[in-house]
């Protein structure tokens, strides 16, 4: 199972310390098989539905959802201990690109980035599905933040201002990222190495 964030930035369920992982904001690859439905009796006579998930390979029983329908479930339920985050964290490379870094035609990858601005320094502060968050100190509605981004993933990526183009999204907020002369799976790697703490 991947997941594009550390267990342990998940919150938690209160009632069995399953960590939450919504797939509205984060990329999963679940290599898993179907475990059966179970009904557990929770506090005060409730019953709980849980659509079981194992381990491919291991049949260990890794997580769970409320939905029979895996493609419709919204919160998978990661169980507390069965998952280490250390393949993800040492070997970047066994991780799939998110679909925010694209490979165009013509060598060119595009990244999907959300501006937070008026930060402290510039940094890259979240590396998701949907988009890469990057902080910038200068506010957005200026042409500074744009200049401030272009030079930030420049260093991060290892690039010349001339093998960058930025383009507006669908708020003054949203950027496309454009370069040159690196494949997504570089770009990702770089980003989520400058993403580190």
């Amino acid at each position: 199972m991947f997941v594009d964030t550390q267990l342990q930035k998940m919150p938690k369920r209160k009632t069995d310390k399953s960590y939450v992982l919504d797939r509205k904001k984060h990329l999963a690859r679940l290599n898993t098989s179907e475990a059966g439905k179970v009904l557990l009796k929770r506090s005060e006579g409730k019953l709980e539905k849980q659509h079981r998930m194992n381990c491919v390979g291991c049949e260990l029983f890794v997580c769970y959802r409320a939905e029979e329908d895996l493609e419709s479930a919204s919160y998978i339920y990661v169980v507390d201990g069965a998952l280490s985050t250390i393949a993800a964290e040492t070997n970047p490379q066994d991780a799939p690109v998110p679909p925010c870094i694209s490979q165009l035609e013509g060598g060119l990858v595009q990244v999907a980035i959300e501006v937070e601005d008026r930060a402290h320094r510039s940094a890259i502060t979240r590396v998701n599905a949907d988009d890469v968050r990057v902080a910038v100190a200068a506010p957005a509605a200026r042409g500074e933040a744009n200049s401030e981004l272009l030079e930030f993933m420049g260093k991060v990526l290892g690039l010349k201002l001339s093998q960058m183009t930025l383009q507006r999204g669908w708020n003054n907020k949203s950027k496309l990222l454009v370069v040159e002369d690196l494949t997504a799976r570089q770009v990702y790697e770089k980003l989520l190495e400058a993403a580190q703490p």
